[in-house]
């Protein structure tokens, strides 16, 4: 999603269409969606970075490409990222391309979707 401001704040998380397991992926999709929708709201520029669990990803090439588009404020790191022990490592992969490839950005972590833009915004304003 792209806001019609610059981007700063790139968001870097889980494809809800793309982690497996049965279970619905939509009202995980229109959290995100939503909390998106309030950095329209107050004028800053957001772009999303959302990477598959179902292995169709070379995640590091991907997530890569994103840091390298712009060069931003902020990277929020979302929680499916964070909440669960068996993505440690792939967190861990998060973080060390953050800070090669994005060095003068700040990290920041939501705690819900809802929650992104206030993530993002302690670190922008």
């Amino acid at each position: 999603m792209d806001s019609a401001a610059a981007p700063r704040v790139l968001v870097i998380g889980l494809d809800p269409y793309r982690v497996p397991g049965p279970w619905d992926p939509e009202p995980a999709a229109t959290a995100i969606e939503a909390g998106l929708a309030e950095f329209a709201a107050h004028g800053v520029g957001v772009e999303t970075c959302l990477i598959g669990l179902d292995g169709s990803d070379d995640v590091e090439a991907v997530v890569r490409d994103a840091l390298r588009a712009h060069q931003w404020k902020c990277v929020t790191v979302g929680g499916g990222l964070r909440h669960s022990d068996d993505q440690v490592e792939l967190l861990e992969q998060v973080i060390n391309l953050v800070r090669r490839h994005a060095p003068d950005a700040a990290i920041a972590f939501n705690s819900t979707p809802a929650t992104t833009y206030e993530a993002a915004a302690r670190w922008i304003e």
